[in-house]
């Protein structure tokens, strides 16, 4: 039998069975943008803290063949293997192609939660 939305195959209402706590909340969604560096605290369960990343145009880019990292500009999101809008847009995620004045890499953290970008170099 079809049901509408919000019935029962009686067609009684669904009713909702409790409002979500704050710590049930969803947080706001953080889209890292390709820009001037742009952090914001924010304050976490506990009273903690954490700084998160709005906008970034730096990375810490590791090179394994001379085990050295280097902090270098973001020229351009290249391809973004989860959703290919995002890289038209310059959004920085966890597994996005980068273009970096070393060349390709691979970001490996996920910026939105953590207050760094950091990426491996693809030869």
């Amino acid at each position: 039998m079809v049901t509408k939305y919000g019935r029962k195959a009686s067609g009684a209402r669904l009713r909702k069975f409790k409002k979500k706590k704050l710590f049930e909340r969803k947080g706001k969604p953080r889209e890292v943008i390709l820009g001037k560096t742009k952090k914001r605290r924010l304050r976490t369960r506990g009273g903690n803290s954490k700084i998160v990343l709005l906008a970034a145009n730096l990375v810490n880019v590791h090179n394994k063949k001379d085990k050295k990292t280097k902090k270098v500009k973001i020229l351009n999101v290249l391809e973004v293997p989860s959703n290919r809008f995002l890289a038209r847009r310059n959004v920085l995620v966890k597994g996005a192609i980068i273009e970096t004045e070393l060349g390709k890499a691979r970001i490996t953290n996920r910026p939105s939660q953590e207050s760094t970008v950091q990426a491996i170099l693809i030869e």
